[in-house]
Order: structure tokens, then sequence, then C-alpha cells
């Protein structure tokens, strides 16, 4: 078979333009609250310094990656969801992030993709069957084949790091995996755990283990914090930094995934943020994941704060005691002891540290357990600041229609009860989608154009509360509410007049 392998090398400013790739940035319009948001979320406090540190940036580099990040952020939320099973990835290009790239397999989704500023780029493969593959490797292939195994979305493929990739090639071919769809690429990464055995100022599990805190949650009326799983087993008793009493572990599942949460006592309070590592602390707002390409930071006991890059996600590594599947890859640095703790993207929470290779010393690569999956399992909510109100927004009342229904992080449900409505003349649709505080509630309208489900209208603050309003032809139609982040209940009204 041919050999497919490689060597590897083991303050509000205006937001930049974007290439010359994709349409003016001026073809991407924001509405009056969405900008209003962009404004009010400055870069958090230390996060423009670790940036400027760790991704050599210049103070005014780091604030405008930021805020192209946040603004950015809209738009592929909004491709993501129109380009539905279509959609083969998304990352960012550019020293300050300034450029979008989307990926599908229809070259007709291009013009829609430029519309809105970003780059277009046609892909073999959806993201969907990239992510059957990966299973289908996980569990194809020997661990001995390569610890390291992600989706490479920019060229459409299984990527696997492997110190010896001639007789990885030999294995993919053995096990039956499409050999079209998988690269062996060398690499000297040697993924750890990064839990310690001295002492420190996180929270520590017995006598001498320690590991960072995550977030702070609460499940019903009980507070507590969520870390990784290899830090400890159901049952076991923590002691904070200052070794006082702290809490119980209450779940933990290693391997296969790395998440754990800690049940803690009245004296231990939850709060919305995250320590940045120079004495003060970055508010967490919510838990929308970071696209490829985008700034995230790491808080741990040992080596404190630092920064880097999104790299791939849904990675597969496997460790001396298993496979962890669904982590998140970055070139944050990490050491032992800050396993558990926080990584974050602006104010989005993002995961916990699992795992890594390399330190920051010499600098290295970092594995993280997306946090979505953990409040999705035990049933957790996560710690968040208040958010402010929509500019404007009404209250969802005076709507004829009115559903209710329940979403958990990540899931969308189709409104009227997953099926549809029908106008047989021009109408004006409305619709207000009202969610808890914690949480952030996207709304779509999408009308059927005879082959398939078309957003036509999009809603999709940083906030739980939306509206819409659109005015469209006769057809069929129905709303299309994901939960972007947390989960709970929500109302949604509607009416087409």
């Amino acid at each position: 078979m041919p050999r497919r392998y490689t060597a590897v090398m083991g303050c509000v400013l205006a937001i930049a333009a974007l290439t010359a790739a994709a349409a003016p940035a001026a073809a991407y319009s924001l509405t009056a609250d969405t900008a209003a948001a962009v404004a009010a979320r400055k870069p958090p406090p230390g996060m423009v310094e670790a940036l400027q540190r760790d991704l050599n940036l210049s103070k005014e580099q780091a604030q405008t990656r930021l805020l192209n990040e946040i603004r950015l952020a809209g738009v592929e939320a909004q491709l993501r969801e129109k380009l539905g099973g279509r959609f083969g990835g998304s990352w960012f290009v550019g020293t300050v992030a300034q450029t979008l790239v989307v990926a599908t397999t229809d070259p007709a989704d291009l013009p829609q993709i430029i519309a809105t500023g970003a780059r277009g780029e046609v892909v073999k493969r959806p993201l969907t069957e990239l992510n059957e593959a990966l299973e289908t490797v996980n569990t194809s292939l020997p661990a001995t084949g390569g610890k390291v195994r992600y989706i490479d979305v920019k060229n459409n493929r299984i990527v696997i790091l492997t110190a010896d990739p001639l007789a990885t090639e030999d294995l993919i071919e053995a096990s039956g995996v499409n050999t079209t769809l998988v690269q062996a690429v060398q690499s000297t990464e040697q993924p750890r755990l990064l839990s310690d055995l001295v002492g420190g100022n996180a929270y520590y599990i017995g006598v001498t283990a320690r590991c960072s805190i995550g977030f702070a949650v609460t499940h019903g009326d009980q507070n507590g914090f969520v870390s990784a799983g290899h830090c400890g087993t159901a049952g076991k008793v923590t002691t904070g930094f200052n070794r006082a009493a702290q809490g119980v572990f209450q779940a933990s599942t290693f391997p296969g995934n790395d998440f754990s949460w800690v049940a803690v006592n009245s004296n231990w309070t939850p709060r919305p943020w995250v320590d940045n590592g120079t004495d003060g602390t970055v508010n967490v707002a919510g838990s929308r994941a970071a696209i490829e390409g985008a700034s995230v930071c790491r808080s741990g006991s040992t080596t404190g704060w630092h920064c880097g890059t999104v790299r791939q996600r849904n990675t597969s590594v496997t460790y001396a005691q298993g496979t962890i599947s669904g982590l998140t890859r970055t070139n944050v640095c990490a050491e032992p002891g800050d396993s558990g703790g926080s990584f974050i993207s602006v104010d989005q929470a993002q995961g916990v540290t699992s795992g890594g290779s390399g330190d920051c010393s010499a600098g290295g690569v970092t594995y993280f357990q997306p946090v979505n999956p953990i409040l999705s399992a035990y049933g957790l909510t996560l710690t968040v600041i208040p958010n402010p109100p929509i500019t404007g927004a009404n209250p969802c009342t005076g709507y004829p229609n009115t559903i209710t229904g329940t979403l958990t992080a990540g899931k969308s449900v189709n409104q009227p009860n997953d099926r549809y409505y029908t106008t047989i003349t021009r109408s004006v649709h409305s619709a207000c989608l009202d969610a808890t505080d914690v949480t952030d509630f996207d709304l779509y309208l999408q009308k059927w154009n005879g082959r398939s489900w078309v957003t036509v209208a999009t809603a999709d603050s940083p906030y739980p509360d939306e509206k819409i309003t659109y005015t469209g032809t006769a057809g069929f139609y129905r709303y299309r509410v994901t939960a972007a982040s947390g989960s709970g209940p929500y109302s949604l009204g509607h009416k087409a007049a």
C-alpha cells in the first residue's frame, strides 16, 4: 500500500477585516443586540497578557484576536446549522483569527458561506463521516498503532500520531479501516496524566495526591466542582488548598472518559470564576465550545495560567491506564498537578485538563475533557455570571401558540412537536424563546425547499432569550431550538400572520 506519513517536530479595538478570499467584512451585519454583546465582552483580565506571552503577540494583536473570535463564533454557529449534514468542519486562520474557514461537501453552499464574511472550502467528506471513521479506527486499531488520534478538519482526514509510522501503516491495513481516510504522522508526543504527589495549592485526594479544580457546579441544592476522572474515584475524600475539609467524589469516569464531580460542604461557595494567575479571576459566562484555531487558556495549581490555541477536537488519547475518547487537543503547556484544571476561551468554559506531553519550560501539548459532556452525564449546572438582559427584548407574551420543553447542552429539537406548520399566503413569522437565565439557547426558523430544511432566520445571541421576525412566502415552516450551552427548560411562543 502507498505510504502516507509525514514528520512533525516533536479595551475595545476595531475588529480586523477578513482576508480577500472572503467577502468584505461589511457583508456580515451584526444585529444591534449581538453588536452590543461583542462590545460588552471585553477580553478578560490576564488573558491578553498570557496570549502575548504564549502566542508571541502584541497587546493590540491579542485584544483583536479575542474580539474576532467572539464575533465570528456566532457566524460559525449559524453556518453549522444551515449546512447540516454537509458541514465539513471550521477553523480560524491568521495571527489575529481574522479569517473563519467553513468547509462543506457541496459547492453550491459557497455563496452563502462567503456572504457571511467567512471563507468557504469544499471537502470530500462531511464531519459526521469523519466522526464515524474515528470511532472505527479507535475500535479496530490497537493502542500500539498510535496513542493520539484525531480528526484533521483542515485536510479532511483522520490523523494518527505515532513513533513508528511504517508499523502503524501496516496495522491500519490489517485492521480493515478505510486507508484513504487515515494518515500516520511521525511524532514524539507521549501522553501522560497530569496528577501529582507533591504539595500544592489546589485540592488534595487522600494524604498527598493533588489535582486542580475545574469549574464550580451545582446539583440541585448541592454545591460542588468538576475535575478529571483520573484524580479520584467515587467515595474518595478531598481537602482544599488549605487542607481544610472540603468534599467527596460523587462520581468518576476513567478511562473511556476523564471526568468527575465532587460535592463540597457548606464552607465552600461556588463562584463563576477561573484563577488567571495574576491575583485576579476570569468570569465564566457559559460553555459554548470554541472553534478550532481559537484562543484557549488553562489554569492549574502547578504552572498557573497559560494560553494557546485549540488544535483538534474529538481526539482519542491512550494513556498507560487506557484510552480516552472525545478529548480536545491544544498547544497549551501543562505539568503534573494541573490535572482537572480549567480550560476557558474568553468567558466560555471549555473543559478540564486531562493529560499532555512536554512541559511549560520546553513547551508541550495538552488534552482537555470537554465540560458539556460532564454536565450532561451527571445532571450538573455550571455556575456562571448572571446574563445581562437583551436590550429592547419583550417578554414572550401575546403569542397564540406556546410550546414548552427541556433541553440538555448541545442538543436541538424541532417545533412544533418535531413536525411543522403551514402558511397558505405570504406571512410574518414571529417567535420568542425564553430559557433559563444561566443558559445560552438559540432559535432558528427553517423552511422546506422541496428537498431539505433551510434556515431562513437566526437568533443566536450569547443569552438565553431570543426573538425572530421574518416575512416569507407560503410554505412549510418549523422552529429549531438549540442549547448552545447549559441545560434547562424553555418556552417558545410563535405566530404567523
